[in-house]
């Protein structure tokens, strides 16, 4: 679970600017690095420190915390971007430090340092935690978050291939990205979009974007693998004996095949080469129409006549 930024500042959700910037104050000065030499604990707290500061006292962040918790927030504010065009200025000179790379009094001594801001990784007082010896540190590169992104295609579109434009949410901006799904690809498979996912750290390179792929119900055709299934009802003269029948398929043309004599309810007819395309080898799946013999529920007169006849003829 995160850490609650109220909690590290010992302040009400309610507080004020100012009762956040009074408890920062306090707070910064009793664990100030140069004040605890060697204290990882208290470098430590002092960092989540700075953090929670850098996100209570801004409005937006504050409000973006508030609305979605700890746990949720920190999944969508990188480091970087919780201390992105923050401004330190006011806090370090009551530390006694200066901006703008120029040397700088700490609270060790008078020993002159040289801090960098804004580098990323860490926080902007990385420098401050870098050791006794007073170098700026420079964070190593993180690749940055993979993405995750949920979308729908038809059972047409699986089969033959589309290309779709995703608007993504990225910090402070939407970025639109046109993307190629496959003929034949499936559902639960993923695509892999590389460098399309968060930005890295430190200059590192961004994470990946991976797209779930779910293909909708179709009113007609079910899928089963690489091939498909269609559902055709004939009467029990053409069942008996013998007829041809239409056939739509995905391509959207329609097939026109044979039923033989005595097909039974049930039956599946292959149609070679009309299923979906096989990622694998570049091949096709087949086709099954499966027969259904349809039973009048009514008779004419007539027909109940003929019916007797062939039940004498032993059919």
């Amino acid at each position: 679970m995160a850490d609650d930024y109220y909690k590290i500042l010992g302040v009400e959700k309610s507080a004020s600017e100012e009762e956040i910037k009074k408890a920062y104050r306090k707070l910064a000065m009793k664990l100030h690095p140069d004040r605890n030499p060697g204290n990882k604990q208290a470098e430590e707290k002092f960092k989540k420190l700075s953090e929670a500061y850098a996100v209570l006292s801004d409005q937006e962040k504050r409000k973006q915390y508030d609305n979605f918790g700890s746990d949720a927030f920190r999944q969508r504010y990188s480091q970087e971007d919780i201390f992105k065009n923050f401004d330190f200025s006011d806090i370090l000179k009551e530390f006694g430090f200066d901006l703008g790379g120029r040397g700088a009094r700490g609270f060790g001594g008078g020993r002159n340092r040289t801090f960098t801001f804004g580098q990323g990784g860490d926080t902007p007082f990385a420098d401050l935690f870098g050791g006794a010896q007073g170098y700026s540190q420079q964070q190593m590169p993180q690749k940055g978050q993979d993405l995750e992104y949920n979308i729908s295609i038809t059972l047409e579109e699986s089969f033959l291939g589309v290309e779709k434009k995703l608007a993504l949410q990225k910090e402070d901006h939407v970025e639109e990205i046109n993307i190629k799904i496959p003929a034949g690809i499936s559902s639960g498979k993923k695509l892999r979009l590389a460098g399309k996912g968060a930005p890295g750290y430190s200059r590192g390179q961004s994470g990946d974007l991976f797209l779930n792929i779910n293909i909708l119900p179709h009113p007609i055709f079910a899928r089963d693998g690489v091939d498909i299934y269609v559902e055709k009802a004939i009467n029990y003269s053409q069942a008996a004996l013998g007829t041809t029948i239409d056939v739509p398929t995905l391509e959207g043309a329609t097939k026109r095949i044979k039923i033989p004599a005595g097909t039974q309810s049930n039956t599946k007819i292959r149609m070679k080469g009309y299923g979906v395309p096989n990622l694998k080898d570049g091949g096709k799946g087949d086709q099954y129409v499966k027969i259904s013999v349809s039973i009048p529920r009514r008779l004419t007169e007539g027909q109940a006549q003929l019916v007797r006849k062939l039940s004498e003829e032993g059919l």
